[in-house]
């Protein structure tokens, strides 16, 4: 850590020296242990090394940044001449800042040695587990690293945090196939500590498989109809990305785009429904410990009990608009459970669709969104129903957080998300006429 806290130093005073107001620098070095699986079959296992800076400088109110991906002298000496030329060509902005110093720390988290050994064997369980129970089950590819890295995060302000961690994590794709017939491809991706986990039990890889076998036997969905979409985990982790992105984050609030602009302490979503930033949880794997500007992550509620509590705005854009800057710049989300399982929320829907992904572009302003539901299942008559092909499903995601039809007890990890199932009203589903 000495090594990286002399380089951010010397970053610091270069800059300094060649005329910046302010600067901060985040220099970080680490390496990747990675194994991958490409059409079920091994294919690769490399070590990768890496190192680097950012750094970010004010000259007059106007900005400039710069990267480097090495450390030697004359790298970080071309990357401030570069990072203070682009402040000289840079547009005056007075909400232009760095963090103000408060408690300086040193964080270190998760398994800073890997087990390769027992990694390795874990990957290979999971692939035979895989051609045993799911012999139908093609892994398209799997990811699997241990991941390790040193972080230090300084400014002019007299800012030092520095961070150690190491976990390890698994993502895979993979589709159904028989004879001739084959799925749509899906994904999950998990991060954990247990170097000896056991893949197929981790998160809902078992469920989402078994959904994937039955998926062979989709049928394409004719007609219309505004029911019920109950997502799944993972599915309603990426919604709520796109729901804070379009409504709470730094863009739709400085342009003023956002349906929530002026709904601070006002109701946003139905009372059951809360969401929460939790970097320092023990649920989640080394979440954040320095947020993005240079202060410490705090857990904070985006939502809650339904109540519009927080943005989740970077200290620029605080200052830009007015508004209090986000506690933490994770994206380490969870929604509350719920009392009622997945069984009994379905048990309640006559028309509807479990939605296991989507793909679909941005939203638009409004929330209004449409898109293909795939790997998904026809809800009917209270029960999880036909498999369908690809069907399209629309909506609008203000209007959709005000009507949750439930949100379920059981909830799946994935190690920097926390999600249960969630049921919602009022959403159209499409086929083929």
């Amino acid at each position: 850590m000495d090594k990286l806290k002399k380089a951010a130093k010397y970053i610091l005073e270069q800059l300094v020296s060649s005329g910046a107001d302010a600067a901060q620098v985040s220099v970080s070095e680490g390496r990747v242990e990675e194994f991958n699986v490409d059409a079920g079959e091994f294919s690769l296992i490399r070590s990768v090394f890496n190192s680097g800076a950012s750094m970010k400088v004010i000259k007059n109110m106007k900005k400039g940044t710069a990267s480097v991906n090495q450390l030697d002298k004359e790298a970080v000496d071309n990357a401030v001449n570069e990072c203070m030329a682009a402040a000289e060509t840079g547009v005056e902005d007075s909400a232009l800042s760095i963090a103000e110093k408060e408690e300086n720390g040193d964080f270190v988290s998760g398994e800073l040695t890997p087990d390769k050994e027992k990694f390795f064997d874990s990957l290979i369980k999971f692939t035979e587990d895989v051609k045993r129970l799911f012999p139908e089950i093609m892994l398209e590819q799997v990811i699997a690293s241990y991941s390790y890295g040193k972080h230090v995060f300084g400014n002019t302000n007299g800012v030092l945090f520095t961070e150690e961690d190491g976990s390890y994590s698994v993502n895979i794709m993979y589709s159904a196939h028989k004879d001739d017939n084959v799925t749509s491809f899906n994904y999950i991706g998990v991060d954990y500590l247990d170097p000896a986990q056991d893949i197929l039990e981790t998160a809902d890889v078992k469920l989402m498989l078994e959904r994937a076998v039955k998926e062979l036997d989709a049928v394409p969905f004719s007609g219309k109809f505004t029911g019920t979409a109950v997502f799944s985990p993972a599915c309603l982790c990426d919604f709520i990305s796109t729901i804070t992105d379009s409504f709470t984050g730094d863009l739709s609030l400085i342009e003023g785009t956002s349906p929530w602009k002026d709904s601070l302490g006002k109701e946003v979503a139905d009372p059951s429904f809360t969401l929460s930033v939790i970097p320092l949880s023990d649920e989640i794997v080394c979440g954040e410990r320095i947020t993005a500007d240079g202060y410490k992550s705090e857990n904070y509620d985006i939502i809650k009990n339904g109540v519009l509590e927080s943005f989740s705005l970077s200290e620029y854009a605080a200052r830009k608009t007015g508004l209090k800057r986000a506690k933490s710049t994770s994206g380490c989300v969870k929604v509350q459970c719920g009392d009622k399982t997945l069984e009994e929320i379905v048990k309640n829907i006559d028309n509807g669709i479990l939605v296991c992904r989507f793909s679909g572009g941005e939203p638009a302003g409004n929330g209004d969104f449409s898109g293909v539901a795939k790997n998904s299942f026809l809800i009917k008559d209270g029960r999880i129903a036909s498999p369908l092909s690809e069907t399209m499903i629309s909506g609008n995601l203000a209007q959709m957080l005000k009507c949750v039809n439930g949100i379920s007890s059981e909830s799946v990890n994935y190690g920097t998300c926390i999600m249960p199932y969630a049921a919602f009203d009022g959403i159209t589903v499409s086929g083929a006429n």
